[in-house]
């Protein structure tokens, strides 16, 4: 897996203070993404053990609620085994902190990938820039879902987390 940065302290992509792991690669090249630079696969640097102890030296400070997945699109196909050992690694060493999750993908596309029982928040769905709304938290535009995936899959009916 590959990746463009790690924002530190953000407050704007989920709940809480988190750090955000923008990851390579995307396939849906929406128009008026805000991030293009990320689109390719092979773009940014190699998520390597240096990338992954940055990452978790944020994650072991208390006041971080947890760790936001974006980029790129974490579960685009090339990433979807990384994204989910990474996942997975994160919940053996952090049970307490949240994982957000924000993809192109459509909820029903992705919800039986293995690790998706682990992530607290899915923001889905295509960016579509007729319908951009600065004025909904954690969304680009008002398509995009932000789904609770735990009680989602619980009862196996999409669970909203926000409106």
């Amino acid at each position: 897996m590959r990746y463009h940065n790690i924002t530190k302290d953000d407050m704007l992509n989920g709940d809480g203070l988190r750090v955000v792991l923008w990851v390579a690669g995307c396939e849906h090249r929406c128009k008026g993404c805000q991030n293009p630079v990320t689109w390719d696969i092979d773009g940014g640097i190699d998520f390597d053990d240096s990338a992954k102890k940055e990452l978790f030296a944020e994650l072991d400070k208390d006041y971080i609620s947890g760790i936001t997945l974006s980029g790129g699109d974490p579960l685009h196909t090339k990433n979807r085994a990384d994204t989910g050992s990474l996942i997975e690694e994160i919940v053996r060493s952090y049970p307490d902190k949240t994982i957000w999750v924000y993809s192109g993908y459509e909820w029903q596309d992705v919800k039986d990938l293995p690790f998706m029982k682990h992530v607290d928040v899915l923001v889905d769905g295509r960016f579509i820039e007729k319908d951009k709304d600065n004025t909904i938290p954690w969304r680009g535009s008002t398509n995009q879902k932000v789904i609770d995936v735990k009680k989602s899959l619980e009862i196996g009916k999409t669970v909203l987390a926000m409106k």
